[in-house]
């Protein structure tokens, strides 16, 4: 198994934000977290990366611990972030917030290579590429904060909301962008809250609610539980 998450546990404070949470996802595989607004998707997502510490349980990654971690050294490991709301460098060229994802690798041949094919998936951040992060579109950020993310060469990709605010077009070039890194042999540990969009595009799921998991399974299944249509599909 690629990435386990056995029973953790986050604390904000008093309050529990994660309780007795586990996961697992395997290679080239994509998961999605699906829940309602403060279940406890996005802080699932900090801990794996190192940004919430646990108050109990631990992440494996590749058979290793990685709890306890600081997030550049998790990023070191080959995991990469992709944070709700993009959060790109605004005052940057797109060329440059690109080339920050690559941070960690400096030195390495296969950066211009990897510059190139994060053009090829995206050719609106190669016209782009000379003007401010600030000036793109919101669909063209996201896809800056997924090329910035790819640039690390990950072994595993979180992502967090990346449909959130798009236009419905974009959302179906967002969605094709992740069936393509995954098929590219790079698993997508996905939160979203279009469950729909999240049930059609990941292998398995789990439904965290009030800091647990709830349910989970494999995707289509879940998307024809009773359960997750009331709750989640507006069925």
């Amino acid at each position: 198994m690629l990435l386990e998450l056995r029973r953790i546990e986050v604390n904000f404070g008093k309050v529990a934000a994660l309780r007795g949470v586990s996961m697992a996802v395997s290679a080239s595989s994509i998961v999605t977290i699906i829940g309602a607004n403060g279940a406890g998707k996005s802080t699932t997502l900090r801990a794996i990366s190192g940004l919430a510490p646990l108050n109990g349980g631990e992440i494996l990654f590749r058979g290793e611990r990685i709890d306890g971690l600081f997030p550049n050294k998790v990023a070191s490991k080959g995991i990469a972030h992709v944070p709700e709301g993009r959060r790109v460098f605004p005052e940057m060229s797109v060329e440059e917030n690109l080339r920050t994802g690559a941070f960690l690798r400096q030195g390495s041949r296969d950066i211009e290579k990897d510059l190139r094919s994060v053009f090829e998936m995206f050719p609106r951040l190669e016209e782009r590429r000379n003007r401010n992060a600030k000036t793109l579109s919101g669909g063209e950020q996201q896809m800056l904060a997924i090329g910035r993310a790819r640039m690390s060469k990950p072994a595993l990709l979180l992502m967090d909301e990346p449909s959130m605010g798009l236009a419905p077009v974009v959302v179906d070039e967002i969605a094709l962008t992740i069936k393509r890194i995954a098929s590219g042999g790079v698993p997508v540990v996905l939160v979203e809250q279009n469950a729909e969009l999240a049930l059609n595009l990941a292998d398995y799921a789990y439904v965290l609610e009030n800091g647990t998991v709830s349910l989970e399974g494999e995707a289509g299944r879940l998307h024809d539980d009773d359960h997750v249509k009331a709750a989640y599909l507006g069925v």
